[in-house]
This record gives C-alpha cells, sequence and structure tokens, in this order.
C-alpha cells in the first residue's frame, strides 16, 4: 500500500471542519463539567440529606453507565418525549454531565483538603457563609485541583470521536466520511491519529508544568 499525499490534501479542508466541532465540543463540555461539577459538590455538603440523596443517586448513576449508552439515550430516546436538540449540543451536554460526575470528585478532595485552620478562621471573623465559600475555601480548594481538572479535559477530548455515533462530524467523522466517499482509509485516518497527538501530549505536557509550579 503506497501513502497517497493527494489523499492527504483532499482531505485536510475536511479535516478543519472537523477540528473546529472537535474543539466546540471540547471547550463547551470541559464548561460543563467544571461548573456543574462544582455544583454537585456543594450541594453534597450541605446538610440537609433530601439534597444530597438525589445528588448521590444521580450522579452514581452517570458515572457508572458508559458515556456511549448515554449519548444514544439523549439523541434516539430524549426526542420521542419531547427533548430535542441538534447533534452537536447533545454530545457537549452528554460529555458535560458525564464527566461533571468525575470533577465532583475533585472538587471534593480540594474542598476537604483545605486546612480545618482556614475554615476556624473563616468563623472567627464572622464571615458569612457566601463569603466564606468564594473568599477563603474556593480559592484554595479549586487551585489544588487544576492539574486534575486538566487531566479530565485531555480525557474528554479522547472521547470526542464518540459524538460521530450521533452524527456529529467531528475528526473521526469527517475521516470516515472522506474514506466511504474515496475508498482511502489509511491517509485521514492517520492524519486524525496525528492531530489527535498534537493536541493532547502537549496539553499533558502543560498539565504536568502547571501540576510542578502549584506544587512549589
Amino acid at each position: 500500500m503506497k501513502w497517497d499525499w493527494g489523499a492527504v490534501r483532499d482531505f485536510l479542508p475536511t479535516f478543519w471542519d472537523g477540528l473546529l466541532v472537535t474543539l466546540q465540543a471540547l471547550a463547551l463540555g470541559s464548561l460543563i463539567s467544571f461548573t456543574l461539577g462544582l455544583v454537585w459538590a456543594l450541594l453534597m455538603r450541605t446538610p440537609t440529606r433530601w439534597v444530597r440523596w438525589p445528588v448521590g443517586v444521580v450522579t452514581e448513576f452517570v458515572r457508572d453507565t458508559p458515556l456511549l449508552v448515554q449519548l444514544f439515550f439523549l439523541f434516539y430516546v430524549l426526542p420521542e418525549w419531547g427533548f430535542a436538540a441538534s447533534a452537536l449540543t447533545t454530545g457537549v451536554v452528554a460529555i458535560g454531565l458525564h464527566y461533571s460526575t468525575y470533577t465532583m470528585q475533585v472538587y471534593r478532595a480540594g474542598i476537604e483538603g483545605v486546612p480545618p485552620g482556614q475554615w476556624e478562621a473563616a468563623t472567627a471573623l464572622s464571615l458569612p457563609p457566601r463569603r466564606t465559600w468564594t473568599a477563603v475555601i474556593l480559592p484554595q480548594a479549586v487551585r489544588r485541583v487544576v492539574p486534575a481538572l486538566g487531566n479530565y479535559v485531555i480525557a474528554m477530548l479522547k472521547d470526542t470521536p464518540l459524538l460521530m455515533t450521533i452524527t456529529v462530524l467531528e475528526m473521526l467523522g469527517e475521516a470516515r466520511l472522506f474514506s466511504q466517499e474515496h475508498f482511502q482509509f489509511t491517509e485521514p485516518l492517520t492524519v486524525i491519529g496525528v492531530a489527535f497527538v498534537l493536541i493532547s501530549f502537549p496539553a499533558s505536557l502543560l498539565v504536568r508544568a502547571l501540576e510542578r509550579r502549584l506544587a512549589s
């Protein structure tokens, strides 16, 4: 089998389209997962068990079911109940919701890692609960968990090809479509593999550097 640079050239226009969709899904999915994960973590610390119990059940269920199943459910089942959205929106929501159950645990670890003296100092200063969280606890907790959150961004990037199963033409989806139309599989799939490495490897190095910097 000979390598065909012409196929690579022909694939590049659609590759850039797929890359843009991949980055959009990654950015929006990360935003949802980080925000919702923090909400889950805070709700799990409320003294009311009628809040903690439903949150615990929902997050455990989401975490224990495959992302692929969740994608199929949101895209194919919910429309039958009147909840329809575009394929990309559905994929972004699914990725964000799925990974929010993991970032929740990261936030919880960060919050629990704040020294008890910080809580006691906030109480001694008579800070209201909202001020205690926003000015004392969360800045320290988030600083501790930034590297772990970065690792989940990389994990989300590697899961974006699953969006192809609900008709989202991200990078792998574009490569699959191109291959079926031109009967050339090696070149587009190789380009996709190289693209994932070029994105994820520098990102992993950045996460490691950030971890070292925050630890110093």
